[in-house]
């Protein structure tokens, strides 16, 4: 990805890639008019359209060279396996694989009697299923089997996988959505009111074939955690024998617990962390948003998403109406290559082939693990796009991209600016 970019920035180049020849990326690349050889998943693309071809290979080859640095010795053999790691003191286990290699290594994990997060996608569900019935027959109670595709977890002030820099406080969050997470805790940051423990548990966990064993084994351990005064419940709809089953858990705890579930009735995100605030006996602030520019665009006759993450895509659908919402984070679009948090290439092509009537919704997620600057690059695509944008800014004042400096960019490009995916679904409807 970064090599990509640098040759998107030379001179006289129109396009370039330099991507994993999967079906995904070989498709991308046929659409931008490209002609690829005969390949395979395991090749290396480079497809550049340039004045110059010569120089701009030259310096793709210079690019991938400098990558290439040779570590020296060490004077002790790491680990080989997560079997022998789990053999040095440790806390917790990451594992970030291509999903097809996660279970083996996950099972190591739970086997040595440690938690994991599993942030790796593509991970078939009955070894979801197994790894988190393992979990359960462990002695210790706090085996807790987070993910797959768990790409949000905060553990006592430490972030995991994608995480929004969150001050210390008294919510625990369980969420089987990462980004659902990360849009509660940065409302509640912005309210003041820090979290103790966020603790994903991937999107699938409340589905039948799951069967919520690890949403109601992080409860249990919220439930016993002396810093936790209140537990926020976020999940997409799940399945309703789990619904229930999760209901009789909820009953049985001690802390007070808020849900957060994204469904027909039930509050969006945003009016759940307000029910959070008032429970705690907080004030709920007036959420920050930047309109766009007064401008003569013509009136707009639909509703069209461009998200990175599925809960905060499927929030928008719910509220603004409309079902041409494109979740790119979806397994389908990130097999081979970057998240679209991390990578906006996806994204900057959906935007240039918007219409003047069009309104577009889109969300930009901030925190460690994501693009260290979404607009350089996106606020660029949404000032050319024919479309009215709309824009999600999900952060904290904390973050390293700087949210006041990313909503002042997109903002000058013309877009609205919510720091609610709700709110900004609302006025995007209201444009219609």
């Amino acid at each position: 990805m970064r090599v990509s970019r640098a040759l998107s920035d030379m001179p006289g180049v129109t396009a370039a890639m330099v991507a994993m020849a999967t079906d995904l990326n070989v498709s991308i690349l046929r659409e931008l008019g490209f002609t690829i050889p005969e390949t395979d998943p395991g090749d290396l693309l480079i497809a550049v359209r340039a004045s110059d071809t010569e120089a701009a290979v030259e310096e793709a080859d210079r690019q991938l060279t400098t990558f290439q640095r040779a570590d020296p010795a060490p004077e002790h053999q790491p680990p080989l396996t997560t079997r022998s790691a789990a053999r040095t003191p440790a806390d917790l286990v990451l594992v970030s694989t291509p999903g097809e290699h996660a279970f083996a290594e996950a099972l190591d994990a739970v086997e040595a009697g440690l938690p994991v997060m599993i942030f790796s996608d593509g991970m078939p569900v009955w070894q979801e299923r197994l790894l988190k019935e393992r979990a359960l027959l462990q002695r210790a109670g706090d085996v807790l089997v987070m993910g797959p595709d768990c790409g949000t977890a905060v553990i006592g002030g430490v972030g995991l996988g994608f995480a929004n820099v969150l001050r210390p406080g008294p919510v625990g969050v369980v969420a089987a959505s990462g980004t659902g997470a990360q849009q509660v805790t940065s409302l509640l940051d912005w309210a003041g009111t820090g979290v103790s423990h966020v603790l994903g548990v991937g999107g699938r966990d409340l589905s039948a074939e799951v069967g919520g064993l690890s949403a109601m084994r992080a409860l249990r351990m919220l439930d016993d955690d002396p810093a936790t005064e209140l537990i926020v419940l976020i999940s997409k709809p799940p399945s309703p024998e789990v619904a229930r089953a999760v209901e009789e858990a909820v009953g049985r705890l001690r802390t007070p617990v808020v849900r957060a579930m994204l469904q027909e009735g039930a509050p969006d995100l945003t009016e759940a962390t307000e029910r959070v605030l008032r429970a705690l006996g907080r004030p709920v602030p007036e959420w920050p948003s930047w309109p766009s520019w007064p401008g003569g665009r013509p009136a707009a006759k639909a509703i069209k998403g461009f998200y990175a993450g599925g809960t905060l895509g499927a929030e928008a659908a719910m509220i603004a109406g409309s079902r041409d919402i494109v979740d790119y984070g979806d397994d389908a679009y990130t097999r081979g290559r970057a998240h679209p948090m991390i990578d906006p290439a996806l994204r900057v092509e959906a935007l240039a082939h918007t219409q003047d009537t069009d309104v577009v919704l889109m969300d930009v997620v901030l925190g460690h693990g994501a693009d260290p600057d979404p607009a350089a690059s996106l606020a660029h695509a949404v000032a050319r796009a024919p479309a009215t944008v709309v824009v999600a800014l999900i952060g904290t004042e904390g973050d390293p991209q700087d949210l006041h400096r990313q909503a002042a960019a997109f903002r000058e490009a013309g877009a609205a600016v919510f720091t609610s995916n709700a709110q900004a679904a609302r006025h995007a409807r209201s444009l219609l």
